[in-house]
């Protein structure tokens, strides 16, 4: 899933730097935790490769828009699991065994994929590393969190969210360097196991975050973290503040459990701020970002590029850009302010989308045509059957043949843009039409618009992840009030996970049903309704207190004039 960097600023990572530097053992911690981040980007980006390769040796995938979908979407379904059940695992056991057990279900999810005789198996294996994605996603930023000193806390939980879009730039390497191995998809996937492994080892040789250890009665174990954690100092000063803090949250934790749903959406503030937040998490997956990370060398192949070497190596500049853009918020979302940077990416989005439905509607209406002397050319069997019985056959482009039933492949004139031959898809074909030094193509077809479609995705990741990449995570983070956050912000994780799930069981079969161009332009549609949303509905939080914020709620929650701090003060409006 797309994830955003928490808040810190550059001053925060030349601490991070400084201190890591004086005191290695605090890196130590947080990358060693972190490694669930990588996993997780990871297997966001391995799929998306490997999925064309699982097609090739699984007819029935290739044929079957729904098992594709459900490869992708059942690590999804077992994150939801995994993240449900993660944070009871983390508080029962401890954050370290959370780790522990998240690798272990990762490691055995990524060896059954590697090992996969049958879709169904494969299946199998993508729900074990769900739900271990899933409870590293909560467990290791948490841990990162209470074992780092106070200062720099935002910039090492910061380095969990840059390991997931460095994972997802990792996933995308690993897939090129696998391409011309035998097995291919196979150690794409199991390759996987490896980090998770590793982490296993590191996290053993660890100790338990010293909150959950005080939590737990573990004063002294506590202790002596933190007097490895701060100079000595410190060390008294954050004993004290940590023994504060857990006997506020423990009381907390006593009157929440009076809260209920009802109670939250009749508080004004509340009920304000999930809109806000909750809305904004909902948009963020509604305007198709995981459709992009999940599937992106297949809308490379969409847009023309029949090679499998070469969707993936085009794929990997999205990557690129995704984790360069992470990189890029944290000087924005400052800068710029949180409203604010939400509407200029979303108004990029929209632009980007606009060129993506253009480039792929064009190459929809100019799609060669076939030729019935080029089909001929192969053996009368290997043309495509509804071809041959078709009574408008001289109408047939190189998209009807790829919608043909059974299932048809088009092999491309030696120069692409000229008609070529349809024929049934399948390994010998496909030999064939190779060695004639002609492209195949099964998923979309030749295209002198191709480059637009790059262009636009380009544009569109680049748009997207400085801003809604990142701003609704950052403004959950804000806009709750204390005593609600925990369940506020569970609510949102939640929102998030299923409305992933959504997008990403849909996509393929969205293009299947209305076409590549009408599926990019309901993101885009959706993105021109998210830009009313932020304007009438988000608050700008940017350097306002918890309880200005709550506040703002309680006094109206619309503000068209975004460029302007809103009042915080007592006045109604």
């Amino acid at each position: 899933m797309e994830g955003g960097v928490p808040e810190a600023d550059m001053s925060a990572f030349r601490e991070c730097l400084s201190l890591s530097w004086k005191n290695p053992y605090v890196l130590r911690l947080a990358f060693s935790a972190g490694i669930g981040g990588l996993l997780f980007g990871y297997d966001t980006g391995v799929i998306s490769g490997a999925l064309l390769y699982i097609k090739d040796e699984f007819k029935a995938v290739d044929r079957k828009t729904w098992l594709q979908e459900a490869i992708v979407s059942t690590a999804i379904a077992g994150a939801i699991i995994g993240a449900s059940v993660g944070g009871w695992i983390n508080d029962r056991f401890g954050r370290k065994k959370g780790i522990v057990i998240a690798d272990t279900l990762f490691f055995i999810g990524s060896v059954i994929m590697a090992a996969a005789s049958s879709p169904a198996i494969l299946i199998v294996g993508r729900v074990f590393v769900g739900i271990g994605v899933g409870m590293a996603s909560m467990a290791s930023p948490l841990y990162i969190s209470e074992a780092s000193p106070t200062r720099v806390r935002g910039a090492l939980v910061s380095l969990n969210s840059f390991l997931i879009t460095g994972g997802q730039f990792l996933s995308y390497l690993i897939n090129l360097a696998f391409t011309k191995a035998p097995g291919t998809w196979r150690w794409m996937l199991g390759v996987a196991a490896v980090p998770a492994l590793l982490q296993i080892v590191l996290m053993l040789t660890l100790p338990e975050s010293p909150r959950w250890l005080y939590r737990k009665g573990k004063e002294e174990e506590a202790k002596s973290i933190l007097k490895k954690i701060y100079p000595p100092h410190e060390v008294e000063g954050e004993i004290q503040a940590l023994k504060e803090s857990v006997d506020m949250e423990i009381k907390e934790a006593e009157s929440s459990e009076k809260i209920n749903i009802v109670k939250l959406l009749r508080t004004s503030a509340v009920r304000r701020g999930l809109y806000a937040g909750v809305g904004l998490l909902i948009f963020q997956q509604f305007v198709g970002i995981n459709t992009v990370m999940y599937y992106s060398p297949t809308i490379v192949q969409l847009a023309g590029f029949a090679s499998n070497r070469t969707a993936l190596l085009l794929s990997l500049i999205t990557a690129g850009l995704n984790a360069f853009g992470s990189i890029l918020s944290i000087y924005f979302i400052d800068k710029t302010g949180r409203k604010k940077l939400a509407l200029i990416s979303l108004c990029g989005v929209v632009f980007s989308l606009a060129l993506l439905t253009a480039a792929f509607r064009e190459s929809e209406i100019h799609s060669p045509m076939v030729s019935a002397i080029q089909s001929s050319q192969f053996n009368n069997n290997n043309t495509c059957p509804d071809y041959k019985t078709a009574l408008n056959s001289a109408e047939w482009t190189c998209m009807t043949c790829l919608k043909a039933s059974p299932s048809c492949g088009y092999c491309a004139a030696d120069d692409k843009l000229l008609p070529g031959a349809c024929l049934i898809a399948n390994v010998d074909t496909k030999k064939m039409c190779g060695n004639d030094h002609r492209a195949w193509y099964t998923t979309g077809c030749p295209s002198k618009y191709g480059w637009a479609a790059l262009i636009g995705l380009a544009l569109y990741i680049i748009f997207f992840s400085p801003g809604m990449g990142t701003v609704p995570w950052v403004v959950n983070s804000e806009i709750y009030p204390l005593r609600y956050r925990g369940v506020c912000g569970g609510i949102a994780s939640t929102t998030v996970w299923i409305s992933n799930l959504i997008v990403a069981e849909s996509f393929l079969s969205l293009t299947e049903a209305i076409g590549t161009a009408w599926t990019f332009m309901l993101f885009g549609i959706v993105a021109i309704v998210a830009i009313f949303f932020v304007i009438v509905f988000v608050p700008e939080t940017k350097g306002v207190s918890m309880e200005e914020v709550e506040k703002m709620l309680e006094q109206r929650s619309v503000q068209f004039k975004f460029w302007e701090k809103r009042d915080s003060g007592s006045e109604k409006h």
